[in-house]
């Protein structure tokens, strides 16, 4: 080997020195501080980096006692910390570890967004403490009495931050731009655990006191908290079920290949960068059917079918861990690099482990719902782009089936028009690239043409980007799977619809999307005594499936199959996730008996469901116009 120079050695330094950088990427340097429409913040002029937060949880008040101290980097200078807050009671402010009160402003409030809260700092301001309290009714918080729970003795408490609702427990730059490190303390009564989206506790703590820590900066609609009569049981060595007790046993066993999941994404694109990752089962009233938050995927017990029927939900959540929990959409307009690349990711994983014909009967009926949407929506609808336009609106109206399938289908174009090897190259290198940071579309635009498209026009055109993302409505360049499980169901279907008895059909294999396929195959005018005869031979009303059985119960709505209607209550009273909540009501409102049995049942629903479904379902019935 020749001799170095002092100048080649000092070169050649420089350069391993560059390759260190761009390997371990500075994150900040990519940090991404545009101004979001749904927020007051101002983290273009000081933003926030750390949070240490305090709270004590009043079940009896329904309220958290808090404090959180700030840890801020000041940019500009500026003489102002801009912070989201929404009804909460705001006791003092103070400045630095000398505790320096400061003078605050709270701005006119809006009911969706909240009100700004204005604080006077100075340019070496590094700290801020903010005592607080929550109200009984904030929006993030749901406190469930006892006779909520499975058990009946213990109440119940958890959150849900998105997409801008952490305003309503921690005063915070509301956005997910903003990425911050967290340690907590919570004090619960004696007798319950309390977890968050951080490191967490598998044992409940004599005196009530728990200590929390997240290492891995994240958006503000990630910040979570459960409490109850909870216990923790492993199903693999950094995978683990939170469940009430009654039901632990049942979510681990249903829930049992996690850790097989985990192990097929990380071979697909890339390590879990977040130490563990453990499943929390909720309380049936949880609005949706998983909640991404790291370390602690929040889930609806109605994916508890007894035979992992609907574990694609929990494959969905861990893909969050790679797109939208490490590489997170900057603006709630750019919803669809959280949820169209989840999607995708989830399908791939179903894939590895259950096999490529599974996924595809997944992927056919995510398209069929895609397909659906669009006909609600109409051809030419902007809430059909990829790139949202929701400046003045409740980012929530983003949450649809574009962002999730249209998404995921244009990522599976990209896939099909350059092939598994090459595109999977890309997502790896994207999320390795900007890990820990914000995108926004324009600037994955930028990264896809520099790095996949890469001068190449032939494959440019097969892919046709911007009409994907910002044209309305299905590209026909679409990816359309054709399931032979499903073609074996469409057999099934004619010869049902041509008169064929229910106990002669080929069924007994079946798995739920394979069912599901099927009564939406069904005539909508089914007989009633054919739909008799489906409800004997199969037990639909009284299916423990969710998935089928809320099918089902919209499919005997549209027929007025009156057998199913007291299940349809029961439904209705007992489950309180949005997905199934809103067809379920949209039928019953089509007629003038069903809009009465609707209101019956909603005025007993209504307390039980979080505020994130009673909006909806309110919206739907006119409840603020009663």
């Amino acid at each position: 080997m020749k001799r170095l120079s002092i100048l080649s050695l000092f070169i050649f330094i420089l350069i391993l020195t560059g390759c260190k950088n761009d390997q371990n990427t500075d994150h900040k340097n990519l940090e991404t501080t545009m101004k979001d429409p749904h927020s007051y913040g101002n983290p273009d002029e000081v933003i926030i980096r750390h949070l240490d937060w305090t709270a004590v949880v009043n079940f009896e008040a329904k309220t958290l006692s808090a404090t959180a101290v700030l840890t801020i980097e000041n940019l500009t200078g500026t003489d102002s910390l801009v912070l989201d807050t929404r009804d909460l009671a705001i006791e003092s402010i103070t400045l630095g570890k000398e505790k320096e009160v400061t003078p605050f402003r709270i701005g006119q409030a809006d009911s969706v967004f909240g009100a700004p809260l204005t604080i006077t700092i100075k340019p070496g301001t590094n700290l801020v403490t903010i005592s607080y309290q929550t109200k009984p009714e904030a929006a993030a918080l749901q406190w469930l009495s006892p006779a909520q729970t499975l058990g009946k003795k213990t109440p119940f408490l958890f959150t849900q931050s998105q997409a801008i609702l952490a305003r309503t427990w921690i005063p915070l730059q509301d956005g997910p731009q903003v990425r911050f490190t967290y340690s907590a303390q919570v004090s619960v009564p004696p007798g319950m655990l309390a977890l968050m989206s951080a490191s967490n506790p598998q044992k409940k703590s004599e005196n009530g006191v728990y200590q929390f820590k997240m290492e891995q900066p994240i958006p503000s609609y990630l910040m979570a908290l459960a409490v109850g009569d909870i216990e923790f049981k492993p199903v693999g060595k950094r995978c683990g079920i939170y469940a009430e007790p009654a039901q632990l046993e049942a979510a681990a066993w249903e829930f049992s290949d996690t850790e097989k999941m985990v192990e097929a994404a990380e071979q697909i694109y890339g390590p879990y960068r977040w130490d563990r990752y453990d499943v929390l089962v909720l309380p049936p009233s949880f609005p949706f059917g998983g909640m991404e938050n790291p370390r602690l995927t929040f889930a609806t017990p109605t994916v508890i079918a007894g035979d992992k029927s609907l574990v694609a939900l929990i494959a969905h959540e861990l893909a969050h861990s790679w797109s939208g929990n490490l590489v997170t959409n900057a603006v709630w307009d750019d919803f669809w690099l959280n949820e169209g690349f989840t999607v995708y990711f989830e399908g791939r994983i179903m894939e590895h482990v259950y096999g490529r014909d599974f996924a595809e009967m997944e992927q056919r009926l995510g398209f069929e719902d895609l397909k659906a949407t669009m006909a609600e929506l109409g051809d030419t609808s902007r809430d059909s782009h990829l790139k949202l336009d929701l400046k003045g609106r409740d980012p929530d109206e983003g949450v649809s089936d574009i962002a999730y399938e249209k998404g995921a289908n244009f990522l599976r174009v990209c896939e099909k028009a350059a092939g598994r090897e090459k595109w999977d190259t890309f997502v790896k290198g994207y999320f390795e690239k900007y890990a820990f940071t914000s995108m926004t579309t324009e600037k994955f635009i930028t990264y896809f043409e520099e790095h996949f498209i890469a001068g190449d026009s032939v494959l440019s055109s097969k892919i046709r980007l911007k009409e994907w993302i910002y044209g309305p409505g299905i590209p026909d360049n679409v990816v359309e799977y054709n399931s032979v499980r499903l073609l074996a169901v469409d057999h099934e279907i004619k010869r049902w619809n041509s008169g064929t008895k229910a106990t002669e059909l080929n069924a007994k294999s079946w798995a739920t999307p394979e069912w599901l396929y099927f009564l939406r195959g069904i005539p909508h005018n089914e007989s009633l005594e054919r739909m008799e005869e489906l409800d004997k031979t199969f037990h639909f009303s009284t299916s423990g499936n969710s998935e089928i059985l809320a099918e089902w119960l919209e499919h005997s709505i549209q027929v007025g199959y009156k057998p199913a209607y007291p299940a349809i209550e029961k439904f209705l009273t007992t489950v309180g996730r949005r997905k199934f909540l809103k067809p379920l009501y949209q039928q019953l409102l089509r007629t003038n008996s069903g809009k009465e049995l609707a209101w019956s049942i909603y005025v007993k629903a209504r307390p039980g469901y979080h505020s994130v479904a009673v909006k909806t379902i309110d919206e739907m019935i006119g409840w603020s116009k009663n």
